[in-house]
């Protein structure tokens, strides 16, 4: 059985060290555990500053776990930043006073992150929008969720605190409406499905995501073959959870990576040129947080995947 680990607060979270983590070090097992690309030097710091407790007491980072050992870290709120608006241009599909939602364009990252404090997604709302919901502090003001930098297509972001804490409530429930268009290496053989599997870091490479009973969380992915060009597939995949790099990571494990994707896909030369993942993000649908009102909407394929499809038809 894996770690258990329960959720409360953003910035807390609570682990119990079930019988396989015995003898495993502290500062890797948070640094694998946290959903979010976190350094181990980082880890490192947040227990010598003493925001983790073993089983009420401080700890090194060198510490062995013993099996029920009992976690909790307190996650500092990020240091204040000075994060400049930048006039990058926006396809805005719908904004109000409450939402916005952008068809991100593929290699826009959403938020920054350290070291890489521009050029974002988050930089173009700052000057487009002025005002953006401060609940996930000042490196992702207004992001409820994400999609991959080259991932392109629909993504929302609240503007006050008050649609941040409705939107984040149905990303939570599994309500938001969340399809994607993909094309996958392979015939898939089964014209509809559910992929059911847990989602954990790597521990191959902890930048990456696997399949996995250790550390992980629930996943699941609707899918939907919608065309078949011999070795390659047209899919619809449906969120029901929303973990990173979900969809890349179950069509791999499925054996049908994406096309393009330079993390999960195949290691040889492809003979279908794409630059990053085949992947677009084509329905959004939400609850208005504040009027109550369903809203949908869709973006089209981007010319990049739609001159993969042409060049796959007439193959």
């Amino acid at each position: 059985m894996p770690a258990a680990e329960t959720e409360g607060m953003d910035n807390r979270k609570e682990w119990t060290a079930e019988a396989e983590d015995r003898g495993e070090r502290i500062d890797k097992f948070i640094t694998d555990s946290l959903e979010e690309d976190v350094s181990r030097t980082q880890v490192q710091q947040w227990i010598k500053d003493g925001h983790l407790q073993v089983n009420g007491s401080s700890v090194k980072a060198n510490y062995k776990l013993a099996e029920g050992d009992q976690l909790v870290l307190s996650i500092p709120d990020p240091e204040e930043l000075d994060l400049a608006p930048e006039d990058i241009p926006l396809e805005v599909v719908y904004e109000d006073s409450d939402v916005i939602v952008v068809n991100k364009p593929r290699g826009l990252v959403v938020h920054p992150a350290p070291g890489h404090y521009s050029g974002t997604l988050v930089n173009a709302l700052l000057y487009h929008c002025k005002d953006l919901s401060g609940i996930n502090g000042v490196m992702r003001p207004g992001i409820v969720h994400r999609i991959d930098k080259d991932t392109s297509g629909l993504l929302m972001a609240a503007k006050n605190d008050l649609a941040h804490v409705s939107l984040a409530a149905q990303l939570k429930e599994h309500s938001v409406n969340r399809k994607y268009i993909a094309v996958v290496h392979g015939n898939v053989a089964h014209d509809h499905g559910t992929i059911d599997a847990p989602i954990g870091r790597d521990p191959k490479d902890r930048k990456l995501y696997t399949v996995t009973e250790r550390n992980s969380k629930h996943a699941m992915t609707h899918f939907v073959v919608l065309e078949r060009f011999g070795d390659y597939t047209l899919m619809e995949l449906k969120l029901e959870t929303g973990r990173t790099h979900q969809i890349r990571v179950h069509m791999k494990f499925i054996g049908h990576p994406l096309v393009g994707d330079p993390a999960y896909g195949p290691s040889r030369s492809r003979d279908i040129a794409m630059e990053g993942q085949a992947l677009h993000a084509a329905v959004l649908g939400f609850v208005h947080p504040r009027t109550g009102e369903h809203l949908q909407f869709e973006a089209e394929l981007p010319d990049d995947m739609r001159k993969l499809l042409h060049v796959l038809k007439n193959r």
